[in-house]
C-alpha cells in the first residue's frame, strides 16, 4: 500500500512575521511605480511653469503626510486585517463599509494593479517590440485584446501566485524591488541635479517660475491665470496624487506585522516622508536634464523637453540624456524593476482586504479562507481575475482617472471618520493620536474636497464613471443583505 499523503491544513490566523522595515518598504514601494516617470509630462503641458510644478508635488507630499499621520492613530485603535474598511465601518456602519471595499475592488486596488500592469508592459515593450498596442490578436466589440494585454495579465497571474505561496514570498520580492528601485532612483537623482547644476540648465528652468501657461497637444500656448491656474493646478493633481497614492495599504495587512499598533504608524510615516522627497528631488532632476518647454516636433529629447516626452516617457527622456541611447534601455529596466515591486505590494496587500470583508460576510464567502501558507489565496486569485479583465478594458490614462479620484474620496472619508470616533469614543484605546488634531486632518479634508470639484468639474466623464461605480455599491448591499 502506498502512504496516505497528509492533507495541507487550512490557516485560521496569519502569521505576524513583518518588522518595521517590511511594513515601510511596502508603504513605499506600493507608492513608487510608474507614474513618477511618466505623469510630469501632462503636468508640465497643464501648467507650463517649473515653480507650479514643484509646489504640486510639494502639496501632494504634504497632503500624503498628513494622511498618513491621521490613519497612524485609526491604525493605532484597530491593528487588524483589513485597515482602512475596518476603520470605515466603525466609524460609518456596514454600508459604507461595504461600499468601500465594493469600490476598491472594482476600482481603486484592481484599477491601480492593472494600470501598474499596463505600465510594466509598455516599457518591457523598449525590449520586445511585439508587446506594442498596435499588435492586436483579437477584437471583442470595444475591447482590443494585444499581445501586450496578455503580458500585462501574466505579470498579475505570477505576482498571485507568488503571493500565494506565502507571506514570507511576497515580502522577499517587495524587499528585493523596493530597495533596488530606491537605490536607482537616488542614482538618477543624484547625477542628474549634478548635470543640472554644471549646465545652468537647472537655473534656466527656474528663471520665471511662476508664470503659468497651458500648451495644447500641437504647441499652442495659452496664459493662465486665476480660475484657470486653479482649476489647471487641481487637474494636475490626478497624476501626481496618482503616483503617491497606495500608502494605505500597509493598514490591509495589519494582521501580519509585528507590534502593529506602533509598527503601523510609524511606518506610514517613514514610508511616505520617503517617498514624498524622493519625487521632489526626482523632478528637480528632470528639470536639470530637460528644458521644461519643448515642441511636438523635434526629433531629439532636449527639443520635445518635459512636455512632449516621446509618450511621456519623462524618466527614460532624462536618463538618454546622462547615459545616450543606452540610457533608454537601462530607465526601461528601472521602470520594469519599480513597476513589478509596486504590484507586488498592491497584490500582497488587497487580497486581505477583501479576507476582511469575507469574515464580515459581506464579500465572497470563499474569500474568508487561509490556505495552508496563512494566506488569503482564494482571495487572492479573485483580484487577480477581476485585474485581469481591467488589463484588456482599460488605457492607463482612463485607469489614472478613475483610481486617483475614488481613492481620494475615500481618504477624506475615512479621516472625517477620525472625528466621529474621537467624539463617540473618547476613552479608547489610541497608542499614538494623529499629529495637529484637529487642524491638519480639517485642512487635508478641506483641499482634497476641493481637487475632488476641481475634477468632478474638468473630468466630469471619468470621475463621474468613478462615483457611480461606487454608488452601484449601495444597491448591491441592499439585495444581498436581503437575501441573506
Amino acid at each position: 500500500m502506498q502512504p496516505v499523503q497528509p492533507v495541507a491544513e487550512e490557516k485560521t490566523e496569519f502569521n505576524r512575521s513583518l518588522s518595521l522595515l517590511d511594513s515601510t518598504l511596502i508603504v513605499s514601494g506600493s507608492m513608487i511605480g510608474s507614474g513618477v516617470f511618466i505623469v510630469t509630462a501632462d503636468m508640465a503641458r497643464n501648467l507650463g511653469s517649473s515653480g507650479w510644478l514643484l509646489m504640486l508635488w510639494v502639496l501632494t507630499g504634504v497632503l500624503t503626510v498628513a494622511a498618513a499621520l491621521s490613519y497612524g492613530e485609526l491604525a493605532g485603535m484597530m491593528p487588524k486585517a483589513g485597515g482602512q474598511y475596518i476603520y470605515i465601518q466603525r466609524a460609518y456602519g456596514r454600508l459604507t463599509g461595504f461600499v468601500y471595499g465594493w469600490t476598491v475592488f472594482t476600482v481603486i486596488q484592481s484599477g491601480v494593479i492593472a494600470a501598474v500592469a499596463v505600465a510594466f508592459t509598455k516599457f518591457s515593450a523598449v525590449f520586445i517590440p511585439s508587446l506594442g498596442p498596435e499588435n492586436i490578436l483579437l477584437v471583442l466589440g470595444p475591447i482590443k485584446v494585444t499581445l501586450g494585454s496578455l503580458y500585462a495579465i501574466g505579470s498579475v497571474v505570477l505576482l498571485t501566485w507568488l503571493n500565494s505561496r506565502g507571506v514570507q514570498s511576497g515580502k522577499l520580492i517587495q524587499n528585493i524591488f523596493t530597495s533596488a528601485k530606491l537605490i536607482a532612483l537616488l542614482g538618477l537623482i543624484v547625477v542628474g541635479i549634478a548635470m543640472g547644476l554644471n549646465s545652468g540648465l537647472l537655473t534656466a528652468n527656474l528663471a520665471n517660475a511662476w508664470d503659468a501657461t497651458s500648451t495644447s497637444a500641437t504647441g499652442e500656448i495659452v496664459p493662465l491665470a486665476g480660475m484657470a491656474l486653479l482649476l489647471a493646478f487641481g487637474t494636475s493633481m490626478v497624476g501626481s496624487i496618482f503616483s503617491a497614492d497606495s500608502w494605505n495599504n500597509v493598514t490591509f495587512i495589519a494582521g501580519e506585522i509585528k507590534n502593529p499598533r506602533r509598527n503601523i504608524p510609524l511606518a506610514l510615516f517613514f514610508g511616505t516622508l520617503t517617498v514624498t522627497l524622493i519625487y521632489l528631488l526626482a523632478n528637480i532632476a528632470y528639470l536639470s536634464l530637460l528644458p521644461l518647454s519643448g515642441s511636438p516636433t523635434a526629433t531629439d529629447v532636449v527639443g520635445r523637453g518635459l512636455q512632449f516626452a516621446t509618450a511621456d516617457r519623462v524618466g527614460t527622456a532624462a536618463a538618454s540624456v546622462v547615459f545616450g541611447n543606452l540610457g533608454v534601455g537601462i530607465m526601461a529596466v528601472l521602470i520594469m524593476i519599480s513597476t513589478f515591486g509596486c504590484n507586488n505590494g498592491l497584490i500582497l496587500a488587497g487580497a486581505r482586504l477583501y479576507y476582511a470583508m469575507a469574515k464580515d460576510g459581506l464579500f465572497f464567502e470563499q474569500a474568508s479562507h487561509l490556505n495552508e501558507n496563512a494566506v488569503p489565496a482564494r482571495a487572492l486569485w479573485l483580484q487577480c481575475a477581476w485585474a485581469s479583465v481591467l488589463c484588456l478594458s482599460g488605457t492607463y490614462g482612463d485607469l489614472l482617472d478613475y483610481c486617483t479620484f475614488t481613492s481620494l474620496v475615500f481618504y477624506i472619508v475615512t479621516i472625517g471618520g477620525l472625528f466621529i470616533l474621537r467624539r463617540r469614543e473618547p476613552n479608547a484605546e489610541r497608542p499614538y493620536r494623529a499629529f495637529g488634531y484637529p487642524i491638519v486632518p480639517a485642512l487635508y479634508m478641506l483641499i482634497g474636497l476641493g481637487i475632488c470639484f476641481i475634477l468632478l468639474y474638468t473630468k466630469t466623464f471619468n470621475t463621474g464613471m468613478g462615483l457611480l461605480i461606487a454608488a452601484l455599491g449601495v444597491p448591491v448591499y441592499l439585495i444581498t443583505r436581503r437575501k441573506k
